[in-house]
């Protein structure tokens, strides 16, 4: 049997395994092992006496694994992400953000919905966890909006839908692991997620909008605020934008020509890494939670509930990248860039096939798992598509360079994996704000997040349509 065989039957039986309730982790690094097994063998022309020679390389093989790929630098950008999510949250500043878009946005048709939005979007800008920025807004928005009147359903979906915008806008934890899968720029990448992301908040803000204009009592807007009791609520939430700004500034440094404050430099090279960048804001939080009286017990629970999903995600990653090595001695992402590249059609046509099919996917899977099963199979294939992975922009199919392809995949790649997140049966989102809410079922909360996949459908539309959305801001770097 040719590798190519042996690779498709492998793959077929992981499918059914996850299928069958396996998690991904552990099917995908048993059908790596079992596969890497199965190719060493045939090599060995199915000698019985020479199996155990195979069963030794391949265990040594996939037992390099791990070490190997997740002993990287880059890698530790995700549990300093997470942490920060969860250090602001006990630092009061979920709360205060929460407070502020009510102020000022609540006014609004559907305000207080609009709110949780924008809301759910300025703390996805210090989390990098869509599952932390649900359970932490269910607990505080759901309250507010039953309380108006709206529909306990629906106030459950903003949650969960709004939960989502972590994915895309930096730091994500998803875009870290797309950049280490494909071995792409991290910086670029988590560049390119801000304005699809702020893009994808004013998507679900209008559709609310809309929603509250044409249905009968769909929530009233919050009034009553005036312009001091707004301004005053501002001071309180300063510190999440404080952060944002500073890892910005810290990793992109964006002002281009150096000048001096003595013999401080200011502007110019980047004055460190992501990872590092990731480390300061996490610092930053820690010690605004301090000031705001956080005590030893919840500080602990940061840090179990950090450790706990960083483990999740280190342990998805290990058991993939076993995988992923079997589908290289099986030769399968070359056999499938060769297919997609060969097919007598639009290749514009073809990646919107492609993203049509992360969605049917992610119906089965949640998001990191999806991706990371996916990437090293459809990412050669795309790069292909657009003329491969050093073409200019003057001859490529899309419009852009390599670079800038990998780049404007990937956001499209995790803006499916946010859609994902709230598609049933497996919508994570979807089953953590039901978990956390004792009133709610989770076929609730999916009922109401049903508006949200018009707009997130519209939004990747626009993406695909218009790549300058994502592309001009890390184009400036």
């Amino acid at each position: 049997m040719e590798p190519i065989e042996i690779g498709l039957w492998v793959s077929g039986g992981m499918v059914l395994l996850v299928v069958l309730g396996m998690r991904v982790a552990f099917a995908a690094g048993l059908a790596g092992l079992l596969g890497l097994i199965w190719i060493f063998w045939a090599k060995f022309g199915y000698d019985p006496e020479r199996f155990g020679k195979a069963l030794t390389i391949a265990v040594k093989t996939a037992g390099q694994v791990p070490h190997s790929k997740i002993s990287t630098q880059t890698l530790s950008l995700i549990p300093t992400f997470i942490l920060i999510g969860y250090l602001a949250y006990y630092a009061g500043l979920t709360r205060a953000l929460f407070e502020a878009a009510k102020r000022w946005v609540g006014w609004l048709p559907g305000g207080l919905a609009v709110s949780t939005v924008f809301a759910t979007a300025g703390f996805a800008a210090v989390s990098g966890a869509s599952v932390a920025t649900s359970a932490v807004f269910a607990r505080i928005a759901i309250p507010e909006m039953l309380k108006i009147g709206y529909d306990k359903r629906f106030a459950a979906g903003v949650v969960a839908a709004g939960g989502t915008l972590a994915s895309l806008i930096p730091p994500s934890a998803i875009l870290v692991i797309y950049a280490i899968i494909v071995e792409q720029d991290v910086g670029k990448l988590l560049l390119a997620g801000f304005i699809p992301g702020a893009f994808s908040a004013l998507v679900y803000g209008a559709l609310i909008v809309i929603l509250a204009l044409t249905v009968p009592n769909f929530g009233p807007p919050v009034k009553g605020f005036s312009w001091r009791q707004r301004f005053v609520a501002l001071p309180p939430a300063l510190p999440i934008i404080a952060v944002v700004v500073i890892i910005i500034f810290f990793v992109y440094n964006p002002m281009p020509e150096s000048w001096y404050i003595g013999s401080w430099q200011v502007g110019g090279d980047a004055w460190g890494t992501p990872t590092e960048g990731g480390a300061i804001g996490a610092f930053i939080v820690f010690c605004m939670a301090l000031v705001r009286g956080m005590r030893w017990r919840q500080f602990r629970e940061a840090l179990l509930e950090t450790a706990k999903l960083a483990v999740m995600i280190f342990t998805i990653i290990w058991g993939v990248l076993i995988y992923v090595r079997f589908l290289g001695f099986a030769n399968l992402p070359q056999a499938f860039s060769e297919w997609i590249t060969g097919l007598d059609q639009s290749p514009m046509l073809t990646l919107v096939l492609i993203l049509l099919a992360y969605a049917v996917l992610g119906m089965f899977m949640d998001a990191i798992g999806m991706l990371l099963l996916t990437l090293p199979v459809v990412y050669p294939a795309v790069m292909a598509l657009n003329g491969g992975e050093f073409v200019s922009a003057a001859d490529s199919t899309f419009g852009m360079s390599g670079p800038m392809c990998a780049v404007w995949f990937g956001i499209l790649v995790v803006k499916m994996a946010e859609f994902c997140l709230i598609t049933p049966p497996i919508g994570l989102n979807c089953f953590v704000v039901a978990g956390v809410r004792s009133d709610l079922r989770v076929q609730d909360v999916f009922y109401g997040v049903t508006p949200f996949f018009i707009a997130d459908a519209i939004t990747i539309a626009l993406l695909v349509a218009f790549p300058a959305i994502v592309l001009w801001l890390p184009g400036q770097i």
